[in-house]
């Protein structure tokens, strides 16, 4: 499909080709019928016409959830475009977290069942400065202020952005340009929702500097990368088996990637739930001290070189 934009579909085929290679598999486009979203549908379809499925999430938060799922219907029925409203169960307690959960759970099960490699999000540049300044007023670490990663495995899906070097405007015009009017979702406005407060002040705070803010961001996940990488190569060269469990040379490292290691080894003898936060910094801590203690079913014993094996099973009373 010509969208009249030629300079625009070369970007966003170079963009995609950066996350996926230049000739990427079938693939899913996420298209809640928003600006950000339309404009993401609007380039795939430019740039790899009938290689791609598209799909919305209908949260059912809203009463006009469903009508905006069959907005975007229409519009990649007029396209050719294949398309699938999904829905599940009501998001109940956090709505915002427990709608993020719902929809990359049900974008999931779609790419799967659709034999999709990846699914791309619309996420952009003005979605990273804001990412980045919520998690600084909440004191994140690195892994929080790296932001919005251009690839992620989400509830075992994988998920690109490739529009994360792109404005916000820019994304607009182009959907105005293409003679479609966006769904406009009044929560996007709600000032109960912190991204929705913070939107507010930055529109009112010209001096603050969006495209600066996303390359911080993107700066802090590349060291994010680098320390992940350099974990699984001390993994690698420290951890040996040990009598049902693992033992880990951690003489000499410095605390963070102490703390990373201990993540990633609890995370091999707790798969399905390996704690995190401060119960790791306080086993941590413990460690350090060259004592014992215990931690998701996990003994662990510390000095120079730790020890980490199942804990025994409790004795009944």
């Amino acid at each position: 499909m010509n969208i009249g934009l030629p300079k625009q579909t070369r970007r966003f085929r170079a963009a995609l080709a950066a996350l996926a290679g230049p000739a990427p598999p079938a693939f899913g486009v996420a298209v809640s019928g928003g600006p950000d979203s339309l404009a993401l549908l609007l380039l795939a379809a430019a740039a790899f016409p009938g290689q791609f499925e598209a799909a919305t999430v209908d949260h059912r938060l809203r009463p006009e959830g469903a009508n905006e799922a069959a907005f975007v219907a229409g519009i990649c029925a007029e396209r050719g475009i294949p398309h699938a409203t999904l829905t599940g169960e009501a998001v109940t307690g956090n709505v915002q977290s427990g709608a993020r959960a719902l929809r990359y759970r049900l974008l999931g099960e779609w790419a799967r069942a659709r034999g999709l490699a990846f699914v791309l999000t619309a996420h952009h540049q003005d979605d990273q400065a804001e990412t980045l300044l919520m998690r600084l007023q909440r004191g994140a670490g690195l892994a929080g202020l790296a932001g919005i990663r251009p690839r992620a495995a989400l509830d075992g899906l994988a998920v690109l952005r490739p529009l994360l070097g792109w404005r916000r405007a820019e994304l607009a015009e182009m959907v105005a340009k293409a003679g479609i009017v966006p769904v406009d979702d009044p929560s996007n406005r709600d000032e109960r929702y912190d991204r929705a407060r913070l939107r507010g002040q930055l529109a009112e705070a010209p001096w603050l500097d969006a495209p600066a803010l996303a390359r911080s961001a993107a700066a802090l996940g590349e060291a994010e990368e680098a320390l992940d990488w350099t974990v699984e190569q001390l993994i690698a060269e420290r951890t040996e088996d040990a009598a049902g469990g693992l033992t880990f040379d951690a003489a000499g490292l410095p605390a963070e990637l102490r703390r990373r290691a201990l993540v990633r080894l609890l995370g091999l003898l707790v798969p399905a739930d390996p704690p995190r936060g401060e119960a790791v910094q306080r086993l941590l801590a413990t460690l350090d001290a060259g004592e014992v203690a215990t931690l998701a079913g996990v003994k662990c014993q510390g000095g120079a070189v730790w020890r980490l094996s199942p804990a025994p099973p409790r004795q009944p009373n």
